[in-house]
């Protein structure tokens, strides 16, 4: 009997080979297409908007990072917990955790799914790069400043990082956890994006828009890695996340269900 390879091509007649994809992938590949696009026209348009100044745009800015700075500086408690938020959440911080989690996936066999969290890392790194050469912005300018930020500001290096970390952290865990283990990633992992993004705005280090700008490309850069892997290698990020789950469920049951004491192993039925 004929078994479909896994890259979905078949034979048609004449001995060529046509490819074609799952539904579910192809659902997946308009929507990380889509999702990506809407990212980056986004994040372009308030580009734009920065560099021409749109006043509506830039009174805000003003406005909140000018009330942020007073309250920071009556109040240098509360300023030194901000600071120890932005020392957590540095972008070497999460591409550190990143890359050690790629480096597990690696161990694991899991290959593409370790190049994927790798890319993101280094992709949000790239266009957090990219976007302070393309405008060189300077951050807010205070005469008693309580935090320095460095060179250019757009997008906030930071809330990328970190809004890029926290959704590839929570992609690998949804899939396999229950509604209470989702409800605590996902608050966790929001708690942590719109922290950080607070932190930069609140230190006086960022503007509002940057942060902004930083979490629309977040929406982009995981999406548009996703479509690049989807396209180049059609199902791979599938198996290799089953391929995970059945190669460290055993050590989970293990720590979660450990055999009671005095206890003797289960013997195969099958064996005599």
């Amino acid at each position: 009997m004929h078994q479909p390879s896994d890259s979905g091509a078949a034979a048609a007649p004449g001995g060529r080979r046509e490819t074609h994809r799952h539904p579910f992938q192809r659902r997946r590949v308009l929507r990380c297409a889509g999702a990506a696009l809407a990212g980056a026209a986004l994040c372009a348009v308030l580009l734009v908007l920065v560099r021409t100044g749109w006043t509506p745009l830039a009174r805000l800015d003003s406005g909140w990072t000018a009330g942020l700075h007073r309250y920071a500086v009556r109040h240098p408690v509360w300023t030194a917990a901000v600071q120890t938020l932005a020392d957590l959440g540095a972008p070497w911080v999460l591409r550190t955790l990143l890359g050690a989690v790629a480096l597990w996936q690696w161990v694991l066999g899991a290959r593409v799914l370790a190049a994927w969290t790798a890319a993101q890392a280094l992709v949000a790194w790239l266009a957090a790069g990219a976007g302070r050469e393309l405008i060189d912005r300077a951050g807010p300018r205070f005469a008693d400043p309580v935090a320095l930020g460095p060179g250019g500001t757009f997008p906030s290096g930071p809330a990328l990082a970190s809004a890029v970390a926290c959704g590839a952290l929570l992609a690998l865990v949804w899939p396999r956890a229950d509604r209470a283990v989702r409800a605590v990633a996902g608050t966790a992992a929001a708690v942590t994006v719109l922290g950080v993004g607070w932190s930069g705005i609140a230190l006086g280090t960022h503007w509002p828009s940057d942060v902004l700008a930083a979490w629309l490309a977040a929406v982009a850069v995981p999406t548009g890695v996703t479509l690049a892997v989807e396209l180049w290698l059609p199902g791979r990020l599938g198996r290799d996340a089953l391929l995970l789950r059945r190669r460290t469920r055993p050590r989970v049951q293990r720590v979660l269900a450990p055999p009671l004491p005095g206890s003797a192993p289960e013997r195969d039925p099958g064996r005599s």
